[in-house]
């Protein structure tokens, strides 16, 4: 990412590439002290587009200052990501925050079966979230129910999946490549097509490599936060308190 003069109260846009077992509010709330202090401002409007889970790296869109009202623009821009898959077992989270709580057959999926089920996600599909995500319930965060232990009904949502692609298939572990639209959880992904292959499945590892036009390559590192403020010049020019 390139370095020079930046005015972050008019707003600029960053690209972060998000670390294992951070939550997105923690890159966020990282970057806003960070830069807070840089600016010597004790408020300043920062936000990110699209969440990432905890288990989940990749790249993350960082709005601040005016720039924030475009966050609805990047969170509708197709997403791309490559998702590692272990067939044969579930977890509630559908992924690796949780412990695996069930086991289902797998000797009789071939890589072929895996090409045949992958392809008919691709196109306009009916997808229910995982209980445990962001989605509300009578103003409640899904997963702050299902970790009391309490049914949440979440209602099927249409998404649209433009590309599936296997990358690897070394059974039971699946390598896939996925290019779909907002609100797509990749982990309701993995629990669907182990259910087509009639067996279980949840996410071992999960990166976002894309969001439009932004790819991995173009982002920072959290850990060179630090080198970035430092090297950048403030714009001086007085605006009004965001």
């Amino acid at each position: 990412m390139d370095t020079g003069e930046m005015d972050f109260i008019a707003g600029e846009v960053l690209y972060f590439n998000k670390p294992l077992d951070w939550t997105s509010f923690d890159l966020v709330n990282k970057f806003r002290y960070k830069l807070s202090r840089k600016l010597n401002v004790k408020k300043i409007k920062v936000g990110h587009a699209g969440t990432l889970d905890p288990k989940a790296t990749g790249v993350m869109i960082v709005c601040t200052g005016r720039a924030t009202k475009r966050i609805d623009e990047f969170q509708y821009r197709t997403k791309e990501y490559i998702a590692a898959i272990r067939l044969g077992e579930t977890t509630p989270s559908f992924d690796l925050e949780k412990e695996v709580d069930r086991t289902y057959p797998v000797d009789h999926i071939t890589c072929e079966k895996v090409r045949d089920v992958l392809a008919t996600f691709v196109g306009e599909i009916r997808q229910v979230p995982p209980a445990f995500s962001a989605c509300k319930i009578d103003g409640k965060r899904a997963y702050e129910l299902a970790r009391k232990g309490k049914e949440a009904p979440l209602k099927a949502k249409t998404l649209v999946i433009d590309e599936m692609e296997l990358l690897e298939c070394a059974l039971p572990v699946i390598k896939i490549r996925v290019v779909c639209s907002k609100g797509t959880y990749i982990r309701a992904l993995a629990r669907d097509i182990g259910t087509a292959l009639h067996s279980g499945a949840h996410l071992i590892a999960l990166e976002r490599t894309r969001i439009g036009e932004i790819t991995l390559d173009m982002c920072m590192p959290p850990d060179r936060m630090d080198d970035f403020l430092e090297k950048i010049i403030i714009k001086t020019i007085k605006h009004e308190t965001v």
